[in-house]
C-alpha cells in the first residue's frame, strides 16, 4: 500500500476545494463525476500503481522537464478529452505525489508541453 499525497499547490487546492463543494452539496454533476473517478484513481493507485484499470505509464517528456520519473494514469478512457493524473514516487519511501490532472493530450510531439505539473512538497 502506498501513501497518496497532493502536489503543491495546485493539486491541493484543486482537491481540497473539489471535496468541499461536492460534501457540501454545492457541486454539479460533473464535479461530483470528477470527484468520484479522481476518488477511484486514488484507491487503485495506493493499492496498486501497475492495476491495470489504470493504464499507468511513464512519460519521457514531462519526466525530463520535471527531473525524475513522471507517470500518468487513466481517470477514464474511451471518452474525448478523457482525465488523466500524473504522479510520482515518493518523496518518501511507500508514497505517491499526484502533481496534475489534466485532459488526455491528443496532439503529438508537443502536447505535454501545456500539462502543469504541482510540486511534491513536503
Amino acid at each position: 500500500m502506498f501513501t497518496i499525497r497532493l502536489g503543491v499547490p495546485e493539486m491541493r487546492e484543486f482537491w481540497n476545494k473539489l471535496k468541499n463543494k461536492v460534501t457540501s452539496g454545492k457541486s454539479g454533476k460533473d464535479e461530483q463525476r470528477l470527484y468520484r473517478k479522481i476518488g477511484k484513481a486514488m484507491k487503485l493507485l495506493s493499492g496498486n500503481p501497475k492495476h491495470p484499470g489504470l493504464e499507468s505509464h511513464c512519460v519521457n517528456a514531462l519526466s525530463n522537464r520535471y527531473g525524475k520519473k513522471v507517470w500518468e494514469s487513466y481517470l477514464e478512457n474511451n471518452t474525448p478529452a478523457a482525465g488523466r493524473m500524473f504522479w510520482i514516487y515518493g518523496p518518501e519511501q511507500g508514497e505517491i505525489t499526484i502533481i496534475g490532472l489534466e485532459p488526455h493530450p491528443n496532439d503529438k510531439g508537443t502536447a505535454y508541453d501545456r500539462v502543469t505539473l504541482s510540486s511534491a512538497g513536503k
